[in-house]
């Protein structure tokens, strides 16, 4: 038991590793082919922070522990914020802008209630795949078109950045993979063997420890972010990687092969999803609008404390 428990820890730290080596390297190849810092940004970062989700979330599905696969998106993307995001907050308050609440909360919520209504059937199959690769496409093409109106400076060079040797680059990138379909095997195998010896289902497992796990970039990202008192990147981290995990984890991972969803995800993990998402409105526009204080990222805390309380 305790060599599983050590084996999946070895598997997140692959993760988070292979994941942060992923960005890197595929920003590095980006800028020696001079593609534009804002289209890196939108489409090799985003991916690369997903990365541990999607390999996890596809290793399942091909293993035949569908629970896993979707609780570990519903769970992320739950403890995003009220665990990531709350505790950025408590470490240095959050001046949220208007336009991320107008825009980019409002996007994240018509998806995440597309994903709710695709999973009310108990699956999620082929062509529910390709319209969520066809959203996110839609989306990175109108970030790009945003960007380039509001920072139209940013069509140019990649400014400082400094490539490194390609070869080198090529071969972090490859092993980055590697590292990452490693890390994923031993987490989704371990996790599926710790979930099956202490009599708990895969489910709960995937949704707190996996989900969790998966979300340690996001947490490294936003911690840094608030130590060097720079809050206004984190809720549009936590928001793109939310959306990252919708859009393109599950559906990539649909379209390669259908997904069963029980239950107890589709009526009572993915509502408490969603209705995160509304807790997260409401303590942004109330009492003081549009900042995150302390006090907010110790409720965000203690509600995700009651969530995980409720599914063990």
């Amino acid at each position: 038991m305790t060599a599983n428990y050590l084996l999946l820890m070895l598997g997140l730290l692959l993760l988070f590793a292979s994941g942060k080596f992923l960005v890197e390297s595929a920003v590095s190849i980006a800028s020696t082919f001079r593609i534009p810092t804002m289209i890196i940004g939108l489409t090799v970062v985003a991916f690369g922070t997903s990365a541990p989700e999607l390999l996890v979330s596809l290793q399942a599905a091909l293993n035949g522990y569908p629970e896993i696969a979707v609780g570990n998106v519903v769970g992320s993307n739950i403890s995003n914020i009220l665990l990531v995001l709350a505790i950025t907050a408590i470490i240095f308050p959050i001046a949220v802008p208007a336009i991320t609440l107008k825009r980019d909360w409002t996007i994240m919520m018509i998806v995440s209630c597309i994903f709710f209504l695709f999973t009310l059937n108990g699956e999620l199959v082929l062509w529910e795949g390709l319209l969520l690769l066809l959203l996110l496409t839609l989306y990175i093409f109108n970030s790009i078109r945003l960007s380039k109106r509001n920072h139209p400076e940013a069509n140019g060079k990649n400014g400082r950045m400094k490539p490194s040797m390609p070869w080198v680059s090529l071969l972090i990138l490859v092993a980055s993979v590697a590292g990452l379909a490693l890390g994923a095997d031993l987490l989704v195998n371990k996790a599926a063997l710790i979930a099956e010896a202490l009599g708990i289902s895969k489910r709960v497992i995937s949704i707190s420890m996996v989900a969790v796990g998966t979300s340690i970039p996001e947490l490294a990202t936003s911690v840094i972010a608030a130590l060097k008192k720079q809050t206004g990147i984190s809720l549009g981290n936590i928001i793109g990687s939310n959306l990252m995990n919708i859009l393109s984890v599950l559906g990539i991972t649909g379209v390669i092969t259908p997904i069963s969803i029980e239950k107890t995800l589709i009526y009572f993990d993915i509502p408490w999803m969603l209705g995160t998402g509304f807790f997260l409105l409401i303590l942004i526009v109330i009492p003081s609008r549009f900042i995150l204080n302390r006090w907010k990222g110790i409720i965000m805390v203690l509600v995700y404390l009651l969530y995980l309380y409720l599914i063990f």
